[in-house]
C-alpha cells in the first residue's frame, strides 16, 4: 500500500441477502456431478451474485422478477439468489480468493479482468452484448443544500479548507472512476487554470483535490453514507447513487461538473463457478435478461441510471443533470493505459499526486 493512505484496503465480505425464499446453499450432489462432468441442477438452484456497493435495491427487484418469470416458464422451478455487495475491487479479490460468485456485477472493466486473469472467467466477456455493460452514469459532486461552498468544477475542489469524501481506490471501483473523471477533465482542457493535454497539470489538480480528502471509505456507498451522516462538504460520487438518496429523502444536491467521465459498469458470468454449481445456463440467461428493455427500465426507475448510449446519457434525465462534456475512458487512453501507466501506474498522475498530498 502507498505511504500515507488514510484508510488501508481490507478484504471484507459485505451484506448477504436472499432474493427468493427456499433452501439456502449449493446442492452437494450437483457440485459432485459438476466435478465429474455430468451436471444436473438441483430442484431449487442457488445463484450467487457478487456486486459492487450500489444497486442493491435494483438487483433485489431484478432477481425477484427473473426468478418469478423463470418459475412460470420452467415447470415451477424455484431459483434462489444469494447476493453480496461491497467495493468492486474487494469483490473481485474475494471471488479470486474463493467467494463462490456465479455472476459478478462490477463497477469497472479492470475489476472484471482481475477475475478473468485468475482463470474463473473463461469466455471473452468483452464480446458480450454492449461489451458486458448493463448500466451507466456519470461522476458528479454531492453537495449540501444550496451549495454553500460554491462548487461547480473540479478546480473548486482544491479550495483551502474544503473537506472531500471519496472512496479508497484500493477497494472501490467508484474511487477510480472519480479519479479518472478529474484527470480526464483536466487533460481535455475543461478545468480553469489547468492546461489541456498537460499531465503535470492533471497531476497538480489531483494533488490539490486529495489534499482536501479527509476520509477514504471502503466503498462508494459507504462514502456517500458518510457524507449524508453530516461529514464533509462534498462527496465525489456516482450520479445515480446521489439521485437514489435524494429520491429517498436525503437533503443533498447534485452538481455535475462541465466535464466528467461516462460510467459504464459490466456484469458477467463467472464461468467456472457457475459450471461447478450447475447453474451456468441460468446465470447466462440472467445476464442476458439484464440487457432487456424491461431490466433497463428497472435500472432507470429504481437506481436512476442513465441510458447506455452516451449521446442520450449526456442529455440527463429527470433525476440526473445533463453533462456538457461527457467522455469515455477510451477518450483518455483506455483502462489498460490508465491502470498501468498514465494515472494509476508506478509514476502515474494519481500515484504521484497522492504521495505528494498525503506525504
Amino acid at each position: 500500500m502507498r505511504k500515507g493512505r488514510v484508510v488501508l484496503g481490507a478484504l471484507v465480505a459485505a451484506l448477504a441477502v436472499v432474493a427468493a425464499a427456499g433452501c439456502g446453499g449449493s446442492d452437494s450432489t450437483s457440485s459432485a456431478n459438476a466435478a465429474s462432468g455430468s451436471c444436473t441442477p438441483s430442484d431449487s438452484p442457488v445463484l450467487t451474485l457478487a456486486a459492487y456497493s450500489n444497486h442493491y435495491d435494483a438487483y433485489g427487484k431484478l432477481t425477484s422478477t427473473f426468478a418469478s418469470d423463470w418459475k412460470e416458464s420452467h415447470d415451477g422451478q424455484q431459483l434462489i439468489f444469494q447476493m453480496s455487495f461491497g467495493g468492486s475491487t474487494t469483490q473481485a479479490e474475494n471471488i479470486v480468493n474463493g467467494f463462490p460468485a456465479d455472476i459478478y456485477a462490477s463497477s469497472t472493466p479492470p475489476d472484471v479482468q482481475i477475475v478473468q486473469d485468475s482463470g474463473l472467467i473463461t469466455h471473452d466477456w468483452t464480446q458480450d452484448e454492449n461489451a458486458g455493460v448493463v448500466q451507466a452514469g456519470a461522476v458528479v459532486f454531492a453537495v449540501r443544500p444550496g451549495n454553500p461552498r460554491n462548487i461547480h468544477n473540479w478546480s473548486d475542489l482544491t479550495q483551502p479548507g474544503l473537506q472531500i469524501l471519496t472512496p479508497d481506490p484500493a477497494q472501490s471501483g467508484g474511487a477510480r472512476w472519480n479519479i479518472v473523471a478529474a484527470y480526464g477533465a483536466a487533460m481535455r482542457g475543461e478545468v480553469p487554470g489547468y492546461a489541456k493535454g498537460s499531465t503535470d497539470d492533471a497531476e497538480r489538480l489531483l494533488e490539490g483535490i486529495f489534499k482536501n480528502v479527509t476520509v477514504l471509505d471502503k466503498s462508494a456507498n459507504d462514502s456517500l453514507k458518510n457524507f449524508e451522516a453530516g461529514n464533509g462538504d462534498v462527496a465525489i460520487t456516482y450520479d445515480y447513487q446521489a439521485a437514489t438518496s435524494i429520491a429517498a429523502g436525503q437533503e443533498e444536491e447534485i452538481v455535475a461538473p462541465p466535464s466528467t467521465v461516462f460510467i459504464e459498469t459490466p456484469t458477467v458470468v463467472v464461468d467456472k463457478n457457475a459450471e461447478e454449481h450447475c447453474v451456468e445456463p441460468i446465470a447466462n440467461a440472467f445476464v442476458k435478461y439484464l440487457h432487456s428493455s424491461d431490466a433497463q427500465q428497472v435500472f432507470a426507475d429504481v437506481a436512476h441510471t442513465r441510458p447506455i448510449d452516451i449521446t442520450e446519457a449526456a442529455k440527463g434525465t429527470d433525476s440526473v443533470p445533463p453533462i456538457d462534456d461527457l467522455f469515455t475512458t477510451d477518450d483518455v487512453g483506455g483502462w489498460e493505459t490508465l491502470i498501468k501507466d498514465t494515472v494509476f501506474g508506478p509514476e502515474g498522475a494519481f500515484t504521484t499526486a497522492f504521495q505528494a498530498a498525503k506525504g
